[in-house]
């Protein structure tokens, strides 16, 4: 069984309004474009290991300044854009070629626990960007005594 889980808000509104409606936006959603077509992706492994979770989120040609993490309890988002230039010039300086894409991509995941943010830690590196969340404390169960 899996703690990880995708928050898709629109899909799970439709599923309450129309489920056909729901199934055929699922059955119909774009697949998701290469990075060497010019779309944005971002791939996630998440493993838990003595009490912390740990996140490795591949978002490579994305500066360290445009990323961003939220946490929020047990749900987690990442985010990132980013801006891609591209000029062909003649050996006379005369731009025969410009290409310019700009994009965003965003995944939002929950966890099994809420997470200690105070303790949490990110780095990126070499497109990897590496997030060590650690479970907060739970509560202990209160036992009621009787009167």
């Amino acid at each position: 069984m899996s703690n990880l889980s995708l928050f898709e808000p629109r899909l799970f509104q439709s599923a309450l309004t129309d489920p056909f409606d729901s199934m055929f936006k699922r059955f119909m959603a774009p697949i998701r474009m290469e990075i060497e077509n010019g779309a944005l992706d971002m791939r996630l492994d998440v493993r838990e290991i003595d009490g912390v979770y740990k996140v490795m989120a591949d978002i490579p040609g994305v500066k360290k300044d445009d990323i961003s993490v939220r946490i929020d309890g047990n749900i987690v988002q990442i985010g990132a854009e980013a801006k891609r230039k591209k000029e062909t010039k003649e050996d006379g300086g005369k731009v025969l070629r410009s290409e310019r894409w700009q994009g965003a991509v965003s995944r939002t995941f929950s966890l099994a626990q809420d997470v200690d943010e105070a303790k949490a830690s990110a780095k990126y590196e070499d497109g990897v960007l590496t997030l060590e969340l650690p479970k907060k404390a739970g509560e202990k169960a209160k036992q009621l005594r009787i009167q």
